[in-house]
């Protein structure tokens, strides 16, 4: 058996060749249309060029896809290349790599496995509910504020453990915090000082506040004499210890804090309204799913959620940073390459999904997905943490919505994708308009034998 011999020199796979540019502007306008045409022409990996990252290598066959994501940790960086690192603060798991990265990450995975999930259903139910108990009945809402302020209450509630004026405070500031620092992700040549008033001071100031008031929550949680007792991820990141027997520091647990807020608010509540504008435009699979909540199951409701995040991935990418020249698909990428895998393009592949353009949940039904095939968390060592906690609040979200309210099919166009500097979100915000559901008691025994 030949093994092939690695490139001798550096390359880059064939792409484009539009000005940086023209191509910058085909990724923000017309980004799915404008890569398919690429991947047919050039392959499953391609170079394009995108204005402040330089070349960037789209990968979207699978086989790539897993070689990627297992790739030594310093050869491909994810974090210190990040345009999120600055964002989110330099302890934050988005911004760090190789031992650091573990290290914070072992740290961190504990309050997100087995059965500490449950603790937090009932909570987000909770939640849930009394939005619900605030919208007017037979009128047209817009789903993202509502399905925000849920997602943003539960991280509050459920991770930092914040309760009352300070949970209140947290709600005011964070909201403008993230929206302004999704767009300083998106363009990172604003991540200067330009002056008082200028993006980058005016989310400084907003992140001093958020720091004052975690500080304020981590005091309280260390002086809980109940601490062990404690559910919420502040007070088990309070109790954790680095390997040398040290504990984070509020620094550390501040920048962590806001990325789990930060990357599990947003990009969730983004996928429950996806969710609602899928299902009233699909009112087969809609009424199978109330069926399924009044029946007390939830299989068609996983598959659901799955689907939504292959047809609506509202991250699009899953970047790596080359460190030491790479080979990839015939290539050894020179340092400084960037590499997309490209959710996007991996999820409407029809040699993996047939009918990718349909959604379709019982493709899901009963089915776990691919890892390389599915990754609307990334993958390897640098798949979200966050993802189970992220799986089981739709759940409940969408339960606990389907059981209280009515949702009325449309027959209006799909709603279009709009770019939120780091995440795509529904166009419209996820129009709908919902009716309070009357749902027929069940009547006594003894009226039944009457």
């Amino acid at each position: 058996m030949t093994v092939a011999a690695a490139p001798a020199t550096t390359s880059l796979p064939r792409g484009p060749r539009l000005p940086v540019p023209v191509q910058t502007l085909a990724m923000l306008a017309r980004q799915r249309p404008w890569l398919e045409r690429a991947r047919r022409r050039y392959g499953s990996a391609f170079r394009i060029g995108i204005a402040g990252l330089g070349d960037v290598v789209i990968v979207s066959d699978p086989a790539l896809v897993k070689q990627v994501f297992r790739a030594p940790a310093d050869v491909l960086h994810a974090g210190t290349q990040s345009p999120l690192r600055r964002v989110l603060g330099p302890n934050s798991l988005l911004g760090i790599d190789e031992d650091q990265h573990m290290q914070q990450r072992k740290l961190l995975l504990p309050p997100f496995k087995g059965q500490r999930m449950k603790a937090y259903e009932s909570t987000i139910a909770d939640i849930t509910n009394a939005e619900i108990d605030t919208w007017p009945d037979g009128v047209e809402l817009t789903m993202a504020e509502p399905m925000q302020r849920i997602t943003l209450r539960a991280i509050l509630q459920a991770v930092f453990g914040a309760q009352g004026a300070r949970m209140h405070r947290l709600e005011e500031l964070i909201p403008p915090w993230t929206a302004l620092g999704s767009r300083l992700a998106g363009l990172p040549f604003l991540q200067r000082y330009g002056g008082p008033g200028s993006p980058w001071s005016r989310f400084t100031v907003l992140r001093a506040q958020i720091d004052a008031v975690l500080d304020e929550l981590i005091a309280v949680a260390k002086a809980d004499p109940e601490l062990e007792q404690r559910p919420d991820v502040l007070a088990l990141m309070v109790q954790a210890r680095h390997e040398d027997g040290s504990p984070m520091s509020n620094e550390e647990i501040r920048d962590e804090l806001v990325t789990m807020m930060a990357a599990g608010h947003e990009t969730t509540a983004h996928s429950l309204s996806w969710a609602v504008e899928r299902l009233t435009r699909h009112p087969h699979v809609l009424d199978r799913l109330v069926a399924e909540v009044d029946a007390g199951g939830k299989a068609l409701r996983e598959a659901t959620i799955r689907e939504v995040q292959r047809t609506r991935p509202v991250i699009a990418f899953a970047g790596r940073g080359v460190r030491k020249p790479y080979e990839l698909d015939g290539h050894l990428l020179p340092v400084g390459t960037r590499i997309f895998l490209a959710a996007c393009l991996t999820h409407y592949d029809p040699a993996l999904f047939p009918r990718p353009d349909v959604f379709d949940p019982d493709r899901f039904l009963d089915v776990v997905p691919d890892t390389y095939s599915w990754i609307p968390f990334g993958g390897g060592v640098r798949r979200c943490i966050g993802a189970t906690f992220a799986h089981m609040e739709m759940d409940v979200v969408l339960r606990t919505l389907l059981g209280r309210v009515t949702l009325q099919p449309t027959t209006a166009p799909d709603e279009p994708w709009r770019f939120r500097g780091v995440a795509w979100a529904p166009g419209h915000g996820g129009r709908v308009t919902v009716q309070a559901r009357r749902v027929r008691e069940r009547p006594e025994p003894e009226l039944v034998a009457a």
